[in-house]
């Protein structure tokens, strides 16, 4: 009976590896990707997930811990005009934590400092979208400071960041803040003069704005163009798969070829759709020989 269960949870694995070698090649196995796309990244595009998994790996975050965010942004091509939405990859201030932590002078912190609170109303909408006014307390401002070692002395790196100039409207025709920001309108500003802190102490983390900054803003971004129109149409690069993933993703490969599940054309013609794979790449498939009947018994 174990003998039975183990050869269909066998050949379950075969099939979801065949099925979805993109994932397999960095190493994802069935249940991390359902765990990714069901409670990580839930209702995210595959490819989404898939540039979420890259981008942790090249920065040697655990995806699991969600150190970045898929936020959806509407980009405009300037040729054209025309608009798409699109799943961009952010980080989130866990991610700037996470990295100061790591360098080894990070020096701890001060608590959040805030300006004398303000009380105002904005225009806004109700639920029936009907016009209505939406009063608001808020800290004038806020200001945090991170500590860093430098010199062999503890060097402090303050940013002060404006409620006004922070806060996420309910949409973009009116200037109440959303649902969060009224919600928690100290936490929310705590966090972006936080992420501008480890910004000006950590410049090396990157200068890119946390999911945290962005959360709820309407905002699109041109997408740059060449002056010149290219006279035809130019297929699109396929992505390349670095060594570590190369690494992980090969074993699973030559095993199905060994066990004659899949043969080295077929698995180069599937991957060359979706990866640009190297001469070296696809030699190392084809260097693959299936086993002789009776060596897999």
């Amino acid at each position: 009976m174990n003998k039975a269960i183990a050869n269909i949870q066998e050949k379950a694995v075969e099939a979801w590896f065949e099925q979805n070698q993109w994932a397999a090649v960095r190493g994802i196995d069935e249940p991390t990707w359902n765990a990714l796309c069901s409670t990580i990244y839930p209702g995210s595009k595959p490819e989404s997930v898939l540039m979420a998994v890259d981008y942790c790996k090249a920065r040697k975050l655990d995806i699991m811990l969600k150190p970045v965010y898929l936020v959806p942004m509407q980009v405009k091509d300037a040729q054209s005009g025309q608009k798409n939405w699109r799943d961009v990859p952010m980080p989130g201030i866990g991610m700037y934590r996470i990295q100061a932590s790591r360098s080894g002078d990070e020096a701890g912190h001060d608590e959040p400092e805030f300006g004398s609170p303000v009380t105002a109303e904005f225009d806004g909408t109700d639920w029936q979208d009907n016009p209505i006014k939406v009063k608001v307390t808020y800290p004038e401002w806020c200001k945090y400071t991170v500590y860093k070692v430098v010199g062999g002395n503890r060097v402090p790196y303050t940013a002060k960041e404006f409620w006004l100039e922070n806060y996420a409207t309910q949409s973009a025709k009116v200037n109440a803040p959303n649902a969060m920001w009224k919600k928690r309108p100290y936490a929310q500003l705590a966090k972006c003069a936080e992420a501008q802190a480890l910004r000006k102490g950590w410049p090396e983390i990157g200068q890119q704005p946390t999911a945290e900054e962005m959360e709820g803003k309407h905002f699109e971004q041109d997408m740059g163009v060449a002056q010149r129109a290219p006279e035809r149409e130019v297929a699109p690069e396929l992505p390349t798969l670095t060594d570590i993933e190369w690494d992980d993703g090969f074993p699973k490969l030559r095993d199905a070829i060994q066990a004659g599940r899949k043969t080295a054309e077929k698995i180069i013609s599937t991957m060359s759709s979706k990866y640009a794979l190297t001469d070296k790449q696809k030699q190392a498939l084809r260097d693959v020989q299936p086993a002789e009947e009776g060596e897999t018994a």
